[in-house]
C-alpha cells in the first residue's frame, strides 16, 4: 500500500455495502443507513460502475463478492452483540477502513476504537465532515502506522483498558500481511485478558481451489494488485488453525456455512459462489 495516500480497496468495500443497500432484496444482511451518506461523492460510482448497479448486469462473481463483503461484516456484528452480552465492553476495528458501525452502535457502554493508517483515517474523517455526520461518542480514532507506532502504546493513549476483555475485528486485512505481521498481532490479540476473542476473514491459497475459481482470484488479485494493494497471505483450514492453538474455541465459517447463515431462501441471487474466502472467530 503507498501509505501517503487512503486505501482504495477500503473505498471499494465500502461501495459494495452501500451497493447493498440498494440493489439487493429485503431483508438485508446487513442494513445499513450510514453506508451511503458516508461515501459522499463517492456515491456516483455506485450509479456508472458494472457488479454494483444491477443495470449492468454483473457477474454472479461480483455478486458473489458482494455477498461476502456484507456477511462478514454482519458476522462480526453478530458475534459482538453476544460478546456484549457476556460483558464484552471494547470492539477494537483493526483496519477499520470506512467502517460505520460506531455510527450504528446499539449499546450503549461499548467503546468502539478504530485502528487504520493516519492517510486513511483523516480520509474517513473528511468524509464524515463533509457529509455532516458527527462522530459518535463511543468512538475512539486510532492512527497507526506499524511502521513507526506501536498498536499496544497507541491503543493505550486513545483510552483502551488493557485488563478488561475485548473483542477484535480485522476484517479485510489479513490476505495484505505479511506472515510477520499476522503473528505479531495476533499475539497482541492472545495476551487480552480471557474472554476476549478475535474475528477475521482469510483467503486460501490458489492452489487449493478448483479451476474456475482459481481464475476467478486471479482476475481479483490483479485489480488489488493495480490498486496497489496486493495479496500476501493465505492459509488453509488446517493452517491457520494451527496459528491459532493459543485460543481455547473456533468457528471457521466456508462458503456453504455462510450462504446457509445469511442467504437462505432469499429472492436474489445473492449469495457466494466462491470458496476461496472464509470467516473465522476465535475466544479466549
Amino acid at each position: 500500500m503507498d501509505h501517503s495516500r487512503p486505501s482504495r480497496t477500503a473505498l471499494r468495500v465500502a461501495l459494495r455495502r452501500a451497493a447493498h443497500q440498494l440493489y439487493d432484496a429485503p431483508p438485508l444482511v446487513l442494513d445499513d443507513p450510514i453506508a451511503i451518506p458516508m461515501l459522499g461523492p463517492y456515491a456516483e460510482e455506485l450509479q456508472r460502475t458494472p457488479g454494483r448497479n444491477p443495470a449492468h448486469k454483473p457477474r454472479p462473481h461480483s455478486i458473489g463478492l458482494r455477498a461476502f463483503l456484507v456477511a462478514r461484516s454482519r458476522y462480526a456484528e453478530d458475534l459482538l452483540a453476544q460478546a456484549v452480552s457476556r460483558g464484552v465492553a471494547q470492539y477494537v476495528l483493526l483496519g477499520a477502513g470506512l467502517d460505520t458501525f460506531a455510527h450504528r452502535n446499539p449499546f450503549p457502554h461499548l467503546r468502539v476504537f478504530e485502528v487504520d493508517h493516519p492517510s486513511t483515517q483523516q480520509w474517513k474523517r473528511d468524509l464524515l465532515d463533509a457529509s455532516n455526520l458527527p462522530s459518535p461518542a463511543c468512538l475512539a480514532y486510532v492512527p497507526v502506522d506499524f511502521e513507526r507506532h506501536s498498536l499496544a502504546a497507541q491503543l493505550r493513549t486513545a483510552g483502551f483498558d488493557p485488563t478488561a476483555p475485548s473483542l477484535f475485528a480485522w476484517l479485510g486485512v489479513v490476505p495484505y500481511l505479511s506472515r510477520e505481521a499476522f503473528r505479531a498481532t495476533l499475539a497482541f490479540i492472545a495476551a487480552q485478558p480471557s474472554g476476549s476473542g478475535v474475528i477475521f476473514d482469510y483467503t486460501q491459497p490458489r492452489a487449493s481451489l478448483p479451476p474456475h475459481e482459481q481464475l476467478a482470484q486471479d482476475s481479483l488479485a490483479a485489480r488489488v494488485r493495480l490498486a496497489g494493494e496486493s495479496f500476501h497471505l493465505f492459509f488453509t483450514p488446517t493452517e491457520i488453525a494451527a496459528s491459532l492453538t493459543a485460543f481455547r474455541t473456533l468457528e471457521d465459517l466456508g462458503s456453504q456455512e455462510i450462504n446457509a447463515r445469511y442467504f437462505a431462501a432469499r429472492t436474489d441471487s445473492l449469495k457466494l459462489h466462491s470458496t476461496a474466502s472464509r470467516l473465522l472467530s476465535a475466544w479466549l
